[in-house]
């Protein structure tokens, strides 16, 4: 299966002192769901602002290596171009236009493609329950619903996702993440995936990558990962053992098993 996207060695710095991410590579095969997991602070929203071109030019930029989309070059390439070609982000903020109800928010992204509104609203039956009501005393799920609904309808052929369920309830992140790997299914729509619930995306995904401070640490098929011993202790126990350690801990941990013998 082809790659979408390829990501080879990318570093981004700020402030030309402060390296955000090192060495990051990355593939995204066509019509998979690609979860890039960590905790908070790992780089993950940062290699995805630089994916997408969203970087503020004024203090950050890509020091080192190569973005390629669709086998082009875009690591110079502006947010509006990359979006034209068919790279759409939703972002992790600022989703969706407040004062317009949820139809003029549909109908301000739809760009005529082959996906519809019938087949957002199919989706998203919450949507057609609110096309009237304005976006910004929508629920958070229901935003995300909408920006996810929005996203689509700019005809995507590669859908970046910044962290789908920040601030959200269990039971919606669960109905959020089915409908996203429905679309995926149904659709064939390629999806990168940035996540803090680390559990959440791995269920969905077909393959994955665990970032801890600016790296990937880990990669694999989703569903090995998931079984991985070091991944379950330190970014699937979701207790507070989970919360306090990070990769750190688990080189730490393994120089002390190589010790113990």
């Amino acid at each position: 299966m082809p790659n979408v996207l390829e990501v080879t060695q990318l570093e981004v710095v700020y402030n030309r002192v402060a390296t955000a991410i090192q060495g990051v590579s990355l593939e995204v095969p066509a019509n998979s769901v690609v979860a890039l997991v960590g905790t908070n602070g790992a780089g993950k929203s940062t290699t995805l602002r630089a994916i997408s071109g969203f970087l503020p030019s004024e203090d950050v930029e890509i020091t080192d290596g190569a973005i390629k989309y669709e086998d082009r070059r875009i690591d110079k390439e502006p947010p509006h171009r990359n979006a034209r070609s068919g790279l759409i982000l939703v972002p992790e903020r600022e989703k969706v236009f407040a004062t317009l109800n949820v139809r003029d928010n549909l109908e301000f992204a739809a760009r005529g493609g082959a996906i519809t509104m019938d087949h957002v609203l199919g989706y998203f039956p919450r949507l057609r329950e609110r096309e009237r009501q304005l976006a910004g005393y929508m629920s958070g799920g229901e935003k995300q619903m909408l920006a996810i609904g929005m996203a689509m309808l700019c005809s995507p052929k590669l859908l970046l996702i910044d962290e789908l369920s920040l601030g959200l309830a269990p039971i919606t992140i669960k109905d959020l993440m089915e409908k996203l790997r429905l679309i995926n299914k149904e659709l064939g729509l390629t999806v990168l995936l940035v996540e803090q619930n680390a559990h959440a995306a791995l269920a969905i995904a077909d393959y994955g990558y665990v970032m801890e401070g600016g790296r990937v640490v880990f990669k694999g098929d989703a569903q090995e990962l998931r079984s991985h011993p070091d991944v379950q202790e330190f970014y699937l126990g979701g207790g507070q053992r989970a919360e306090q350690k990070n990769y750190r801990d688990v080189k730490q941990y393994r120089r002390k098993r190589r010790w113990w013998g």
